[in-house]
């Protein structure tokens, strides 16, 4: 195994001056803020109300409650359109380098999860690995086949999933009710893909909050013996309530009020990208979820990130962790204690001065992207 790498520093360019924020992720802060917690002990105080005084009309709660709910989407309109958007792409370039397909497999639960690989097409090129690419919050696969695409062309096979509740997958939009799921899901698919392509190193490419799925699933000793290495964008490793007492409110508020929704996340948004237009792309793209976060998502994330800051330690795989210093939806800080903390023996970092959140839709993407390609290189 390669020695741990010395932690680098990189410059990025002034940031722009637009500003959209961020639709999806970003935003446990703001849900679990004190504003929210004025919310939720307005809600139990009129519960309580109700409870005691069962057949006054409740119109209190009604009319104070500062929660509000959208009705579930279905997933159908979600499924075609990533399907329709995936056949497009095939036909739109009249010399592809990848072959773009699609999978649904049902789960355990009784959901159908999208899937979708890319495979380079040219004879020439020889096939090295295997990357299995998991999502951020509330966005899904199909952002990422430009990456993908870059991949193939270096000899990488890629394939990826929508969590539940994103993309093409069954459930409500952007609401996860467990992120345990997802990593069941994650390891289902992923046993599938290494049983598809055996003798090849596999990898996994995690951003986000699919990069903590990632850290959770690679704590298994069944996956840790069976990944060559991990990359992780923008890690949700640290992220915490702005107030202690929400730890305590937080699983009540997530089992009463599941896919609620607090207005005071919507407008605590944090800009993701230096690039104007990869902004705009992202939150016209109407397979991004960009309401307000919902109850139930923004505890898993709370717990999600609890459990690997306890078990930081017991990380073996080698792995290569990119944050950018001013991303203000997950901590840099806490991707610096993952290198420092995890016991894997090749470890990299590299922290991005100035950039933000999403760092494959930053103007230097090509720049990020070699950088990954280059460690998986030394890897194959």
């Amino acid at each position: 195994m390669a020695m741990a790498s010395e932690g680098m520093l990189f410059r990025g360019n002034e940031a722009s001056t637009l500003i959209l924020t961020s639709g999806a992720s970003g935003r446990i802060r703001a849900l679990f803020s004190l504003r929210a917690l004025q919310a939720l002990l307005a809600f139990f105080n009129n519960l309580v109300f109700l409870l005691l005084f069962p057949f006054r009309k409740g119109t209190l709660l009604s009319s104070r409650l500062a929660w509000k709910t959208t009705s579930p989407s279905p997933s159908m309109p979600r499924r075609a359109l990533a399907i329709r958007r995936l056949l497009e792409d095939a036909d739109a370039d009249p010399h592809p380098i990848s072959l773009r397909e699609y999978r649904l497999f049902p789960n355990s639960r009784g959901d159908t999860i999208f899937t979708q690989s890319w495979l380079p097409l040219s004879p020439h090129t020889h096939i090295r690995g295997v990357v299995f690419l998991m999502h951020g919050l509330n966005e899904h696969s199909g952002r990422y086949t430009n990456f993908a695409k870059q991949l193939n062309a270096n000899g990488f096979k890629v394939y990826a999933m929508d969590w539940v509740g994103h993309g093409g997958s069954d459930g409500l939009h952007g609401y996860v009710h467990s992120l345990d799921d997802a990593v069941s899901d994650m390891k289902t698919i992923l046993e599938k893909v290494i049983n598809e392509n055996p003798g090849l190193p596999c990898f996994c490419f995690g951003h986000s909050t699919g990069a903590a799925i990632t850290l959770k699933a690679l704590l298994d000793p069944k996956f840790e013996s069976r990944i060559a290495g991990a990359v992780l964008t923008s890690p949700a490793v640290g992220v915490a309530p702005s107030h202690p007492i929400l730890l305590v409110l937080a699983p009540i508020a997530s089992f009463l009020l599941p896919t609620y929704q607090c207005s005071s996340a919507y407008k605590k948004g944090s800009r993701v990208s230096r690039d104007p237009e990869a902004l705009i792309a992202k939150y016209s793209d109407p397979l991004v979820c960009t309401g307000p976060l919902r109850v139930r998502t923004g505890y898993e994330i709370l717990r999600i990130t609890s459990y690997l800051q306890q078990n930081l330690r017991k990380l073996r795989v080698p792995f290569f962790v990119l944050h950018g210093t001013a991303d203000s939806v997950t901590d840099p800080v806490a991707s610096q204690k993952l290198y420092v903390e995890a016991s894997s023996t090749d470890k990299s970092i590299k922290l991005y001065e100035g950039f933000l959140h999403d760092l494959l839709f930053e103007p230097e993407r090509d720049a990020i992207t070699q950088d990954i390609i280059q460690w998986l290189n030394g890897r194959v």
